[in-house]
């Protein structure tokens, strides 16, 4: 990935625009999360309703401090145990977040990535993106800037990028009960 490239893709995210990009697995959609209007484009783009919330991803723990329990829950080793990584975790808010991340829960599902390219977006961008496959709702996920191409056209900016080698998208559990939710 050239600096050029994730400069063009943090001006894209700070200009309320959706970008597509490599995770673990599949190539991701991301936005800023905190713009409803980046977020609505998001899901008009996927063709999928807004009242589900969205994933969260973040270069480190820094980063989601301010706005989840970590620090000092029961279940801060087994979440830090995990990260970065590959694991998806729900944690209940420590200040409100908007609905249209959350799906009007008071939890957020938030992953420290330690994939390359997610560390480099979110460190430029100095914040969690959302973190959404590439790909119509009822479709398999872009695992290539081309896959993303042939999806949604060339509207939309793709950061290439190498997967991280997983088969299937991130595992998601819930911090309070351990649970695996995906």
């Amino acid at each position: 990935m050239k600096d050029t490239d994730l400069m063009k893709a943090v001006d894209l995210l700070k200009a309320g625009e959706v970008v597509a990009y490599p995770t673990e697995a599949v190539f991701g959609l991301g936005c800023d999360p905190f713009d409803r209007n980046a977020v609505e484009k998001l899901f008009h783009v996927k063709q999928r309703p807004m009242e589900k919330g969205v994933i969260l991803v973040a270069a480190s723990v820094d980063q989601i401090q301010p706005y989840v329990q970590l620090s000092g829950t029961p279940w801060e080793a087994s979440v830090l145990g995990t990260w970065p990584g590959p694991v998806t975790w729900v944690l209940p808010l420590k200040k409100a977040m908007p609905d249209w991340i959350t799906g009007g829960r008071d939890t957020v599902a938030i992953r420290v990535s330690d994939h390359p390219v997610v560390q480099q977006l979110c460190n430029a961008f100095g914040q969690p993106i959302v973190s959404t496959s590439a790909n119509l709702t009822t479709q398999p996920p872009a695992r290539s800037c081309k896959e993303v191409v042939e999806a949604f056209g060339d509207s939309l900016f793709c950061l290439k990028g190498e997967l991280g080698g997983l088969d299937k998208p991130t595992q998601i559990r819930d911090a309070r009960s351990g649970q695996i939710l995906r």
